[in-house]
């Protein structure tokens, strides 16, 4: 037996069969003794299971998923699931959940590769399907253990990791080039971090002024964050409080010339405008995050720190970036010197 999400759950091998159920109590003691009836059960061949899976299909699954999973991630996350199920759905279609095999999987893949997509797309795409398959099998109890498509299922190789920053003379131009409202998002992001959605939607009532933080409530982790502001991003802040006794439509830190929130579609072409207008090439608006984490890793901060303020799940996230901290590696160092006197020490010895 085993605990998931404090409900004990029963997992038996017989005859080759691999039967894992909820026992659906948290008393330890009832729950050995549900499984020992079940056991028996088995063991007598009374035991049957309606295999669930059998009348639910993909599109059921992803219906799900979307409506009690989704609305637990960020928004542009939820953006993503809808993009990618748009590929999703009619390949997979009314397939039952049964059908969903390796080899089918396999196809997908071919499919989207000669449909242009790229290896992280597709990751992106399986991974999603992956953990609705995931919670078929734990929380919903759709499926068992056998009947899960994407363990040990390999990725494609990835090779489109980006670590495009901007040197001081591009930031400068870039900033130089940017309209009032645009330079105010921008340097905002240069020294938080954000992404772009979470920029966006970041409200008053997430801010303290006092304390210079914000709080970052959806994040792409679906983990709420809060983030320090330094004295660029504070003098960000200040000026946008001021404006704000004006803009009585919402609650939205940076709102477009109409008070509303700023549409992303309206923030990425006045960006690229901008980008253009500075004669900087092959650089986008979430390349403004990995200014940030690059500068940090420039100035010698610990790659810990740089994953903790970048809200990086996953260290090796943040480890792109370590070629970038020579210093903080020469802080390791240092730390082992001793405050002593090798000369001194030598004529003590005679030498």
């Amino acid at each position: 037996m085993f605990k998931r999400s404090g409900v004990w759950w029963a997992c038996i091998r017989h005859n080759g069969r691999k039967i894992q159920k909820s026992l659906e109590t948290s008393d330890k003691k009832l729950a050995k003794a549900i499984e020992a009836k079940i056991r028996t059960a088995i063991v007598e061949g009374k035991y049957y299971e309606k295999p669930i899976e059998r009348d639910k299909t993909f599109a059921q699954l992803m219906d799900k998923f979307m409506k009690e999973h989704a609305p637990k991630v960020s928004d542009s996350m939820q953006r993503s699931y809808a993009s990618y199920l748009k590929h999703l759905i009619p390949y997979f279609g009314d397939s039952t959940l049964l059908l969903v095999s390796r080899k089918k999987i396999s196809g997908y893949k071919v499919l989207r590769k000669d449909e242009g997509a790229r290896p992280a797309t597709i990751n992106r795409e399986l991974a999603m399907v992956s953990k609705a398959f995931t919670l078929a099998l734990e929380d919903w109890e759709w499926i068992d253990g056998n009947d899960k498509p994407f363990s040990k299922m390999s990725y494609e190789k990835e090779n489109n990791v980006r670590d495009r920053w901007l040197t001081e003379e591009e930031e400068k131009r870039l900033l130089e080039s940017s309209p009032g409202w645009l330079r105010e998002i921008i340097n905002f992001a240069l020294n938080t971090g954000l992404r772009q959605d979470e920029l966006l939607s970041l409200e008053w009532n997430r801010t303290n002024l006092f304390r210079k933080t914000i709080l970052i409530k959806k994040t792409k982790n679906g983990k709420p964050k809060t983030v320090p502001l330094n004295r660029n991003a504070m003098e960000v802040i200040e000026r946008k409080s001021e404006e704000k006794v004006r803009i009585l439509k919402n609650d939205f830190v940076f709102v477009s010339s109409h008070g509303t929130k700023i549409d992303r579609h309206n923030l990425r072409r006045a960006f690229n405008n901008a980008v253009r207008r500075a004669e900087i090439e092959d650089f986008r608006f979430h390349d403004l995050r990995h200014c940030f984490c690059t500068k940090l890793a420039q100035r010698g901060v610990d790659i810990y720190k740089i994953a903790k303020l970048a809200g990086h799940e996953d260290i090796r996230m943040t480890q792109r970036y370590s070629h970038h901290c020579p210093e903080s590696l020469r802080d390791g160092v240092e730390a082992l010197e001793v405050d002593y006197n090798l000369t001194t020490m030598e004529e003590k010895r005679g030498f």
